[in-house]
């Protein structure tokens, strides 16, 4: 019954990972989508904060795509989200602004989830942990 109270390494790394696939994933379709249709959104994708809309754009693109594709793995995880974090207020502050809450849910949920990504990081099952995995010292 103890074990089952107590907070365990294997579960918070689990829980890292469903995160991370469900974050990641989604923000790899979203931008996949922004990709596969860019000729037409182009055109029509503001300039949002004053730097043009096309450098907005791939901005945008290489936030959820990219970085989506990067939190998916598990390959720094936690750079990847600074990114995404910006973008999603952008989407709620700004480009939302005026809209009702209910138009910019998606953008505060992510938002919000950004937190716990950053926090927990990629975990055990990542390419990180894979690559920088702790030496463990032979005495």
């Amino acid at each position: 019954m103890k074990k089952l109270l107590s907070p365990l390494s294997m579960g918070t790394d689990a829980a890292s990972f469903l995160l991370r696939l469900f974050f990641g994933g989604m923000f790899v379709y979203f931008g996949y989508g922004k990709i596969a249709m860019y000729n037409e959104i182009l055109p029509q994708f503001g300039d949002i904060i004053g730097i043009g809309s096309e450098l907005s754009f791939h901005l945008v693109i290489f936030s959820e795509f990219f970085c989506g594709l990067l939190i998916l793995l598990g390959l720094v995880t936690r750079l990847s989200v600074i990114p995404v974090f910006i973008t999603m207020i952008v989407a709620y502050f700004i480009a939302h602004g005026q809209d009702e809450f209910q138009a910019k849910m998606p953008a505060f949920i992510f938002l919000v989830l950004c937190i716990p990504v950053f926090i927990l990081g990629s975990g055990r099952y990542s390419l990180d942990y894979l690559i920088f995995k702790p030496k463990k010292n032979k005495s």
